[in-house]
């Protein structure tokens, strides 16, 4: 690109020369109509290149959907959901982590981290495939595809199917969606389902349900890009030893760039 605007310059620069030489002092009225004119015609020309030659433009968003303290009388739990893509509009690159501690009984309930190219589908859909490497509460290599978009009423879903080398599939679904109560104060529903189509052994968690999540938060945007929140859950979580079913209260934080 630098060598095409440098060569431009020069043949300007040349065509300039050969007007000031070819229409003398007699055609000085006409020849300052066409140093203007030139400029103008040159900028367009640039631009044009620029835009002929130019690739998609590369995006790149990082976003921490959720990092909470989760407790009750009887528990007490971190949890994270962290997203990065990179890549354009059509074609990216994801990266996902999401998973919980358990601070009481010293595990993990549940952690992976998926590895996804995303082709755009249509207009609020993507088509994702690509490997996720599951931690707990079995460690795998699962193959993953999935969906993830903007459904009608702009609930946001995102799902996956997951099927690992021992040959068990699952899946997961979650579904979003932002209330505006004023420009910086939002509640937002969600839940969120994983399914296991044969049993966990290390954990006795048995096929079907593995995990449900339902609940609501409320977060105040001090900044676009950093919103704490407030809220409440009801969860089943069947790969927990202790208090796998309970209501708790959450604290938590939302922070992207």
């Amino acid at each position: 690109m630098n060598i095409r605007k440098t060569w431009l310059s020069k043949m300007l620069r040349r065509y300039v020369w050969a007007t000031l030489q070819a229409q003398g002092a007699r055609a000085g009225s006409r020849l300052n109509r066409n140093l203007m004119v030139t400029p103008t015609l040159l900028l367009a020309l640039l631009c044009s290149c620029a835009a002929a030659h130019d690739g998609p433009m590369i995006f790149n968003h990082f976003l921490i959907d959720r990092l909470e303290y989760e407790s009750n009388q009887n528990l007490h739990i971190f949890k994270w959901d962290v997203q990065n893509w990179t890549g354009t509009d059509e074609n990216k690159l994801w990266l996902k982590s999401e998973g919980d501690y358990s601070a009481d009984q010293n595990i993990f309930g549940r952690a992976d981290l998926q590895v996804l190219y995303s082709r755009n589908i249509d207009p609020y859909w993507d088509f994702q495939i690509g490997a996720r490497r599951a931690i707990e509460p079995e460690r795998t290599f699962d193959a993953v595809i999935g969906f993830q978009g903007l459904a009608p009423f702009f609930i946001e879903v995102d799902s996956a199917m997951f099927i690992n080398e021992k040959g068990n599939v699952l899946g997961r679904l979650t579904l979003g969606y932002e209330l505006l109560l004023t420009q910086r104060l939002i509640l937002q529903p969600r839940l969120e389902i994983n399914v296991a189509a044969e049993d966990i052994q290390n954990r006795g968690v048995k096929a079907g349900i593995t995990e449900f999540e339902t609940g609501v938060r409320l977060r105040y945007e001090i900044e676009r890009e950093f919103a704490p929140y407030l809220g409440i859950d009801y969860v089943q979580e069947e790969s927990l030893r202790e208090h796998q079913h309970s209501l708790r209260g959450v604290v938590g934080v939302r922070v992207w760039y």
